[in-house]
């Protein structure tokens, strides 16, 4: 690759894009005047914005005590309302109940006297409620018996309770509420001071403590710690916003002008096109991150020091300040494989959309996977750890915001990971978005009219012997939803009878009857689509075999991914009711057949028959089984086990493109499960009985594991029988045929 070619690449896209005008407002225009144009719409609102008075009636005043007074002058005695408290109501006082309106009937009065907007709040106190309040006082001065005096009953029985009626569906009455329920507690707190100094108790009885909370955070800590929440993910979310749309007018929009075949046919590798264009979207999308950064930052600055002019009350929750110096020089660093992360995830779409309305149409789905990544560090729970760390994107965004609050310590332990998988996820992006741009199949494909009922008779009647991608896909997400709701529909059941069952319908019902329908419907041949065919034996025989090895690694493997993704404690409770079920299967044959035949079978059937087979349609074998596996950690729910489980199926769809058969994987699965049936249930008695087995297995909090040197020679080993399944002869499909030839080539283009 000539980066000479890059540069030039670079500097034509960057100039095309600064002439488009709708570029040129996206990133420049629309930054720059967007916070303003808010920030004095906002100031604009704030002048009319008022705190409105609440209409609130007040039935049996004439019931109320002389002392302490609730109510003074037609208003809320100053003593529990201050007087701009006080102002905020419009109070209407009436002696009694409202004329014709019975006792029993009052609450639908009062619901239709809110509901009709004459009133938010309505309050009424019970008749001699002020008499009745007096009598319970000078019982509570004649009480001889201590017990007497404390019997919670006879203040329930003498005191009647006042009623508050509001209406919590509307905004206004809810508001009513509050403000009426905090003048009744300090009116009540008085009561119960009066009350304690007629018995001669002190008030402070009642809170014979206070607890004083302090403040240790410095002032520069505090700011650092708002605007570590914030920065980074106003960073991302424009980076994203402002890489999307440059990469839809650089690939969908060339394809229809009709000048992206000018560009392919200089003398530029399609690599070199492909990472020029990647970096003049990463120079739109680091743009117009900073501007919308610059220009929200110093329209917030504005807005604050105007409200602080203002005087109003909250501007002390507003002032938090600038942000640390050193924050905007850690956000610009990290922005750089953000952008190129996006940069190249948006390119390799756009490649692949026929258009540009085509192209924004992904941008939904882009937001919805990174929108939860980005919002995952903002929760107060979630800390910067290994696991953090190892999640893309999430765990830049923890860096950041450690870096920004002065926590080098941390950022020391984390970084590396941290970056390692960033670096990982921009190399299989951009080498995705070379893939898209080395396919004359996407790059050259029309736009054209689709529906959805015009797509699902295109899949009926444009049939192969295997599925398409698409329809892999379909099925994969049919899968998965199937599996999600199936989980809420049917309760674990507390014995083994009904365990067996519910396990048995739901992976036939569920997961093997789906795929050989859709496999009959959507393809001319099923047994190939599902690789029914036969298989050397002594592949099968291997693949057992490599189930046995491999699995010291893989029990090894889920137990680091334990601690460092620990169980819930919900998830911990599951997993007990688990294994007392199993723990009341009549033998081990009915383990067996339950949790390794039964899911080796169907599971097989669907992942490495129906969803890999359409995979391979992409053209990479190793991205066919990735994409695979994904779907197959899914579907088993719980992360833990679905990262384990990730890693399994990678094994299995290797298997079963290398022999070309069902078999070996069903072997291989089936062998798997078993053994982690017989190391849960009869390694911990075996172990007992014959002690010597301690070379090979411990026990310990995680329950049986093995040895250091039963993993390491397993792995060995299994490593040697995945070479010998490489020395296989696999049938390639088409597509992976001319992927490889296009991997191969070498095109002599004269200077």
């Amino acid at each position: 690759m000539k980066w000479t070619n890059v540069k030039w690449i670079y500097l034509r896209e960057v100039r095309d894009q600064l002439r488009d005008r709708r570029t040129l407002f996206t990133i420049a225009v629309l930054p720059v005047l967007l916070y303003p144009l808010l920030g004095m719409t906002f100031l604009q609102v704030a002048q009319f914005s008022r705190e409105h008075t609440t209409p609130v009636l007040v039935l049996g005043a004439e019931s109320l005590p002389e002392n302490p007074r609730l109510l003074y002058e037609n208003k809320f005695d100053t003593n529990f309302a201050s007087e701009r408290d006080a102002k905020l109501f419009e109070l209407t006082i009436e002696q009694g109940l409202p004329e014709g309106v019975a006792l029993a009937d009052l609450r639908a009065w009062a619901e239709q006297q809110i509901q009709d907007g004459t009133y938010d709040a309505v309050v009424y106190f019970p008749d001699e409620f002020a008499q009745k309040l007096n009598d319970f006082r000078a019982r509570m001065q004649h009480e001889q018996s201590e017990a007497e005096a404390t019997r919670p009953e006879t203040a329930e029985e003498a005191i009647p309770e006042p009623e508050v009626f509001v209406n919590t569906a509307s905004d206004k009455s809810r508001m009513a509420r509050d403000r009426v329920d905090d003048v009744l507690t300090r009116w009540r707190e008085s009561i119960v001071v009066d009350n304690l100094r007629d018995r001669r108790i002190p008030s402070v009885a009642t809170k014979p403590f206070q607890v004083v909370s302090t403040d240790v955070a410095r002032e520069r800590s505090r700011r650092a710690a708002v605007w570590s929440k914030i920065l980074p993910f106003v960073v991302l979310i424009w980076a994203l916003t402002g890489a999307f749309y440059p990469a839809i007018d650089l690939c969908a929009g060339e394809k229809e002008r009709g000048t992206l075949e000018t560009l392919l046919c200089s003398p530029a590798e399609r690599s070199e096109i492909a990472w020029g264009k990647l970096l003049t979207i990463m120079t739109f999308s680091m743009s117009t991150s900073v501007l919308n950064l610059l220009s929200m930052g110093m329209t917030g600055a504005f807005i604050v020091t105007r409200i602080a002019m203002l005087g109003d009350d909250a501007t002390s929750q507003l002032a938090i300040g600038t942000p640390p110096p050193a924050a905007l020089f850690w956000l610009l660093l990290a922005l750089i494989p953000l952008s190129a992360l996006f940069s190249a995830v948006s390119l390799a779409i756009a490649a692949f959309a026929k258009s540009s309305k085509e192209g924004q149409y992904y941008l939904m789905p882009v937001l919805m996977i990174t929108l939860p990544l980005m919002m995952l560090p903002m929760m107060p729970t979630t800390e910067l750890d290994l696991g953090m760390s190892l999640i893309p994107v999430t765990g830049v965004m923890l860096l950041l915001q450690a870096l920004i609050e002065g926590q080098y310590w941390e950022v020391v332990r984390y970084i590396l990971p941290v970056m390692c998988v960033t670096s990982l996820c921009c190399l299989l992006a951009m080498r995705w978005a070379i893939d898209q741009f080395n396919k004359e199949s996407v790059l050259f494909r029309e736009s054209e009219q689709w529906g959805l009922v015009i797509w699902l008779r295109s899949l009926i009647r444009d049939r192969r012997d295997t599925p398409s991608v698409s329809a892999a896909v379909l099925f994969g997400v049919l899968l998965l939803l199937i599996r999600f709701f199936a989980s809420f529909m049917f309760a674990t059941p507390e014995t083994w009878a009904g365990f067996a069952m519910m396990t048995v319908i739901s992976l036939v019902a569920f997961i093997a009857i789906p795929a050989i329908t859709m496999s009959v419907v959507l393809t001319r041949s099923p047994t190939t689509t599902l690789l029914l065919r036969s298989a050397r034996i002594d592949a099968t025989a291997m693949a057992a075999l490599l189930a046995l090895a491999l699995h010291p690694a893989n029990v090894a493997m889920g137990l680091l991914v334990q601690k460092v993704y620990p169980y819930s404690s919900d998830i911990t409770e599951q997993l007990k009711a688990f294994e007392s079920v199993i723990h009341g299967a009549p033998g081990l044959w009915a383990l067996i057949l339950v949790l390794a035949v039964t899911p080796a079978i169907c599971e097989e059937i669907a992942f490495r028959g129906f969803i890999l087979s359409g995979m391979r349609h992409m053209g990479h074998k190793w991205v066919a089984i990735l994409v695979t596996s994904v779907f197959f950690g899914a579907a088993h729910m719980i992360l833990q086990q679905s990262l384990t489980a990730c890693i399994v199926g990678m094994v299995l769809g290797y298997l079963a493109i290398q022999t070309g058969s069902l078999l070996p994987s069903i072997a291989f699965h089936m062998t798997h499960n078993s053994l982690s049936m017989v190391m849960a249930i009869y390694v911990p008695k075996l172990m007992e009985t014959y002690p010597g087995l301690g070379f090979l297995f411990s026990n310990g909090e995680a329950g049986t594991l093995y040895q250091w040197p039963a993993i390491a020679v397993g792995l060995v080993f299994g490593i040697g029988l995945l070479n010998w399944f490489r020395t296989l002869p696999y049938e390639h499909t088409k597509e992976e045929s001319l992927q490889e030839a296009l991997d191969h080539q070498t095109v002599q283009v004269p200077n």
